[in-house]
C-alpha cells in the first residue's frame, strides 16, 4: 500500500506538470484581473473547461480499456488515425511544443538576461528537452521525482506571498462582460483536453511498467493519480486567479497577459520574484515539452510500425520545434487559433460519446455526431474569418464557443434515425 501511494504520487505529479504549461500560467491571472470580485466564478469555469474535461478524457480512456485506438476506431480506422495524427501535430511540433520554447524565452531568458535574441535560448531549451526525452523509459520518473516538486514549490511560494501581501484591493465591478464565458474560453485555449489523449497513453503505459498489470488495480492507480494532479492544479489555478484579481484596480483588459503576471510578481517580490517566476515558467514549459515530445515521438514511431525510430523522431521534433519557436508566442497563437477551433469539437464529441461504450454500441451514431461537430466548427471558423454565416451567432451556446454542439447532436440524431429505418426495412 505504501509503495502504491508513492507510485500514485509520482505519476500524479508527472501528470500535473504535463498539463501545467505556458498557457496555464498566463491565462488565470488575466482572467482574475478581468473578473474582479467575480474571480472565483471565473476560476471555477476555467477549471472545469480545462482540467475537468481533461480528467474526463483520461477516465474515458480508462473506460475503454486504456486503449486510445479503441476510442478513435469508432469513427473508422483511417479517419481515427488521421484525427489522432492531427491532434498529436497540434499538441506537438506544430503548435504546443514550439510555444513552450517561445514562452521560456519571453518570460525567462529575455527578462533575466536581457534581449539576447531568441535563437540561442531556444536552442539550449530544446537541447535540454532532447536529453530528457531520448531515453523513453525515464521520462515519467524524471518529471515526477525531480522537476515537478521544484515547479510546484516555486508556484506555492509566489501564491502565498501574493495572498499575505496582495497587490491591492479587488475591483467590485468585473471588466469582462461575461465572466463564465471568458473562463470557459480560457480553459478551451489550453488544449489540455487534446493533450489528455496523448498523456493518457503515457500514464497507462507507465503504470503498467511499474508492475500494476491487474486491470482493476491499474485503472485505480491511474484514476487516483489523475485526481492528485487535478487537486494540485486546483490549488495553483485558484491562487493565480486570485493574484490577478488583486491587480484588478491597476490594469485594464488591454494589458498583455505575459506582462501582467511579470508585473504582479515584480510588485510583490521585486526583481528576485521575476527571476523566480522565470524559473517557474521555464520548469513548466520544460516539463510540458518533455511530455509532448515523448508522446509525439512514441505515437509516430508506432504509426510507422517502427520504421521511424523513437530517438530519430525525438531529434527531428526538437530541431523543428526549436526553429518554429523563433516566430514568437503571438505569431504561434495566431496560427493556432483557427486550427484548434476546427479540430477541438470533433475530438471532444468523440471523447464524450466514447465514455458510454455500452449505451452507444453502434459506431455510425458516433461517426454522425463527429462529422456534425466538424461541420459546425468549420462554419464557426469561416464566420470568424469574415464569411457571412450570420446564423452561427444565433446558435444555442454560441456565446460560449459551443455552437457546434447543435450540429453534433443533429449528426448523431440523423444517423440514429437512418439506423432505425434500416432495421425496420
Amino acid at each position: 500500500m505504501k509503495q502504491r501511494f508513492t507510485d500514485q504520487l509520482v505519476v500524479g505529479f508527472a501528470l500535473f506538470s504535463m498539463f501545467f504549461g505556458a498557457g496555464n500560467i498566463i491565462f488565470p491571472p488575466y482572467l482574475g484581473m478581468g473578473s474582479g470580485s467575480s474571480w472565483f466564478s471565473g476560476f471555477f469555469c476555467y477549471y472545469l473547461a480545462d482540467i475537468g474535461l481533461a480528467v474526463f478524457a483520461i477516465f474515458a480512456i480508462i473506460r475503454n480499456g486504456g486503449d486510445v485506438d479503441r476510442i478513435l476506431g469508432r469513427i473508422g480506422r483511417i479517419p481515427g488515425k488521421i484525427m489522432f495524427a492531427a491532434i498529436i501535430l497540434c499538441i506537438g511540433p506544430l503548435i504546443a511544443i514550439p510555444r513552450t520554447g517561445a514562452t521560456t524565452y519571453e518570460m525567462f531568458a529575455a527578462p533575466v538576461f536581457g534581449r539576447i535574441g531568441s535563437v540561442l535560448p531556444t536552442a539550449v531549451f530544446f537541447l535540454i528537452v532532447l536529453l530528457l526525452t531520448i531515453r523513453e523509459s525515464s521520462v515519467i520518473d524524471i518529471i515526477g521525482k525531480f522537476l515537478t516538486p521544484s515547479l510546484f514549490i516555486g508556484l506555492i511560494i509566489l501564491i502565498i506571498k501574493g495572498i499575505v501581501t496582495p497587490m491591492g484591493p479587488i475591483s467590485e465591478t468585473p471588466m469582462l462582460e461575461n465572466v463564465a464565458v471568458d473562463g470557459i474560453n480560457a480553459g478551451y485555449q489550453t488544449m489540455d483536453v487534446l493533450a489528455a489523449l496523448a498523456f493518457g497513453i503515457i500514464i497507462v503505459k507507465t503504470v503498467t511498467e511499474k508492475g500494476y498489470t491487474d486491470t482493476r488495480l491499474k485503472y485505480k492507480v491511474v484514476c487516483n493519480s489523475s485526481l492528485i494532479a487535478a487537486l494540485g492544479l486546483l490549488l495553483v489555478y485558484c491562487g493565480l486567479t486570485y493574484l490577478g484579481a488583486a491587480a484588478s484596480t491597476f490594469y485594464n483588459l488591454d494589458v498583455n497577459r505575459s506582462q501582467l503576471i511579470i508585473d504582479i510578481i515584480e510588485h510583490l517580490m521585486g526583481k528576485t520574484g521575476v527571476v523566480v517566476l522565470g524559473i517557474v515558467v521555464a520548469l513548466a514549459c520544460l516539463t510540458t515539452a518533455v511530455a509532448l515530445v515523448s508522446a509525439s515521438a512514441d505515437y509516430f514511431s508506432q504509426l510507422s510500425k517502427g520504421k521511424l525510430g523513437y530517438k530519430s523522431l525525438t531529434i527531428a521534433i526538437c530541431l523543428f520545434s526549436a526553429f518554429a519557436a523563433n516566430f514568437g508566442i503571438d505569431q504561434i497563437v495566431t496560427i493556432a487559433q483557427p486550427i484548434l477551433s476546427l479540430i477541438y469539437p470533433g475530438a471532444l464529441t468523440l471523447i464524450f460519446l466514447s465514455f458510454f461504450p455500452r449505451q452507444i454500441r453502434n459506431d455510425n451514431i458516433i461517426r454522425g455526431a463527429v462529422i456534425g461537430a466538424i461541420i459546425g466548427s468549420l462554419c464557426e471558423v469561416l464566420y470568424s474569418l469574415g464569411v457571412s454565416f450570420e446564423f452561427v451567432s444565433h446558435l444555442p451556446l454560441s456565446d460560449f464557443g459551443f455552437g457546434w454542439m447543435i450540429f453534433a447532436a443533429a449528426g448523431g440524431a440523423v444517423s440514429a434515425l437512418f439506423l432505425r429505418k434500416d432495421r425496420s426495412s
